[in-house]
């Protein structure tokens, strides 16, 4: 597109436009779809753990019970950067020492070596001579996993609440007419919780969109990477140097977060007036008396 050579020969516009499409440059705009991917996954997976939690804390199975409440007290209590750094590790190394149990069974040589964690080649995750999609991969499925664990323990909190929010007299109501327990939760508790979950869920929304530039502390090149990166001053020729410019590369990742936020404000009143149709709350209450 723009004829790019020695950036001393260039001045301008035409410089500027060369240094926009450097291929570290396409790297960062490929970042920002990094970090809506992690979000389209992350949430419904975090959602996922949370149902299967907030199920598990009103279990009648007392070690299920105390399974589902000991997995929301664990994680809501740790500090999220520490859980990040600590169960991105765990996980890695316990996969590859299963790994390493399974192809490297006459393996003599202790697998903790001082502060080394050393397994078999063939046990490596991923292999040392994959390719770098395959690393790069297998790095955003950890930070992924580790992303909805820790956001599933809240959600677990929140939709536990919203189950007990929901009327006595509804759940009274399918047992009198003989609903069992399974279908009194699935066809009359689960659908009328969402509206009394949204507000909570949709506060967790918002904090896992502010949590994703801890991608950056996962190993995963995002947008806080290459903002670092590319803002930084440059000093071999080539690189298109300049003065520091982190400003401007946070400034415009401040916007995309405010744009973001914006958009899934919007989302959520739109959602929350759908959900609110004919439900027993003050929102419910009011588009009735609109109508």
């Amino acid at each position: 597109m723009f004829s790019c050579t020695d950036p001393k020969t260039l001045e301008g516009l035409h410089w500027l436009a060369c240094y926009l499409t450097t291929g570290k440059h396409m790297a960062f705009y490929g970042s920002f779809g990094t970090v809506l991917l992690l979000l389209a996954v992350t949430a419904p997976a975090a959602l996922i753990f949370g149902f299967a939690g907030a199920m598990a804390a009103r279990s009648p199975i007392a070690p299920l019970r105390w399974f589902g409440k000991g997995y929301t007290a664990i994680v809501r209590g740790v500090p999220d950067i520490a859980f990040f750094l600590f169960f991105v590790i765990a996980v890695d190394q316990g996969i590859e020492w299963l790994r390493h149990q399974i192809k490297c069974p006459d393996w003599d040589m202790p697998i903790r070596q001082g502060n080394d964690f050393v397994v078999c080649t063939q046990a490596k995750m991923p292999l040392s001579n994959s390719a770098q999609w395959v690393h790069e991969a297998y790095g955003f499925a950890i930070a992924v996993f580790t992303f909805a664990i820790v956001f599933g323990a809240f959600a677990a909190n929140v939709l536990y609440g919203a189950m007990r929010a929901v009327p006595k007299g509804q759940i009274e109501t399918a047992e009198a007419y003989g609903l069992s327990r399974g279908q009194t939760f699935w066809r009359i508790l689960v659908p009328q919780m969402w509206i009394f979950a949204l507000p909570g869920l949709s506060n967790l929304w918002m904090i896992l969109i502010k949590a994703t530039p801890l991608l950056f502390l996962l190993g995963v090149q995002d947008i806080v990477y290459w903002a670092r990166e590319l803002g930084g001053s440059k000093i071999q020729v080539y690189d298109y140097p300049h003065s520091d410019w982190r400003l401007y590369y946070f400034l415009a990742l401040l916007v995309f977060y405010l744009a973001l936020t914006k958009v899934s404000e919007i989302v959520l009143a739109r959602l929350t007036t759908r959900l609110s149709h004919g439900q027993a709350t003050l929102a419910g209450e009011a588009q009735r008396r609109a109508a």
